[in-house]
């Protein structure tokens, strides 16, 4: 199974077997795999080899660790392209899972000085604030807090929001969306959103910033979204 005589990093030859497994369902998604101790034998090499091999794999999201029982294989993350403009929903079914969004909090607030200035408001001017949990398949996948101009869509209320708010937009109000400026960053999770999310309280997380437009220039929808990084990861291509 390995050669020792490869120019070949013997830790990385171990990275690609246990790939092997995992991609032929040897190892199935959300149960273990061997143990340090085990593979080590099985490969005849140190634990501390196999330590290296297993911590790749897991910063590469294709195993994860849990504290006293072991490393197990982890679901595959979702790849999300950059460009285009698309909402959670559309994104979703693209990969033929079934979204679904839970409404955590819809109120009429007077925001900060930095969300009115990104919306474009007047000091004052009332805004929809709603926290959403999107699920793909029923699973957790990124916790949304919305700021939504109440001018511009004052009959809006909790019960259409359990959808796309794109799709609401174009197909319920008639209006044409045009563009969006967004912004990511890294960090670990806060405890209101580990619970959200269920996941560990120092879990890594993606944060999204998006300010959207409709085709007229009038910002619409101030977005901040929290996505597990163990589920999600962005991908651009980039040109010369």
């Amino acid at each position: 199974m390995l050669d020792k005589n490869s120019y070949i990093p013997i830790y990385i030859q171990i990275e690609e077997i246990i790939k092997q497994r995992i991609l032929s369902n040897e190892y199935k998604i959300g149960e273990a795999i061997p143990s340090e101790r085990e593979l080590s034998v099985q490969f005849d090499v140190s634990r501390m080899t196999v330590r290296q091999s297993i911590t790749n794999l897991v910063n590469d999201g294709m195993l994860y660790r849990e504290k006293g029982r072991g490393t197990f294989v982890a679901n595959p993350k979702l790849e999300q392209p950059l460009q285009g403009l698309t909402s959670f929903t559309e994104d979703m079914r693209a990969r033929n899972m079934v979204p679904s969004s839970k409404v955590v909090r819809f109120e009429k607030i007077i925001p900060s000085v930095d969300v009115a200035r990104d919306l474009q408001l007047e000091l004052g001017e009332e805004v929809f604030f709603v926290i959403r949990i999107r699920n793909a398949d029923g699973i957790p996948m990124a916790v949304e807090r919305t700021y939504i101009p109440v001018k511009i869509y004052p009959e809006l209320d909790a019960s259409k929001l359990t959808g796309s708010l794109y799709s609401l937009i174009e197909t319920a109000f008639h209006q044409k969306i045009g563009n969006a400026i967004q912004q990511m960053e890294a960090a670990i999770v806060s405890k209101e959103d580990s619970k959200l999310l269920q996941i560990n309280q120092v879990a890594p997380v993606l944060i999204i910033k998006r300010i959207s437009y409709l085709s007229n220039g009038v910002p619409f929808e101030l977005v901040r979204s929290v996505y597990r990084a163990d589920r999600y990861k962005f991908i651009s291509q980039i040109s010369r």
